[in-house]
């Protein structure tokens, strides 16, 4: 059962990564918002078995991981700063 809400959860992660995408919500594009869902979602689990911390069910756990991350987590921001910095050199 444990497996089944894992893969669930990286799953959940991934369709609402490409929801903030295909809304507009973020520009990071659809690959990376997918692996930063992931991460924090990974991070969030690993959380939840280690303390017991949950919000809910693994999936309400899924969605509000890697919806904040998204929206914590600017590396549009991140890459326009990386050529601003590099075009001054």
């Amino acid at each position: 059962m444990i497996l089944f809400s894992f893969f669930g959860s990286l799953m959940i992660a991934g369709i609402v990564a490409f929801i903030f995408e295909k809304w507009g919500w973020t520009h990071n594009g659809i690959v990376p918002s997918i692996f930063i869902a992931w991460g924090a979602v990974l991070v969030f689990y690993f959380i939840r078995s280690l303390f017991n911390f949950s919000l809910g069910s693994a999936g309400l756990d899924a969605i509000v991981a890697s919806a904040a991350a998204l929206i914590l987590i600017p590396t549009e921001y991140a890459t326009h700063r990386r050529k601003r910095n590099d075009r001054r050199r």
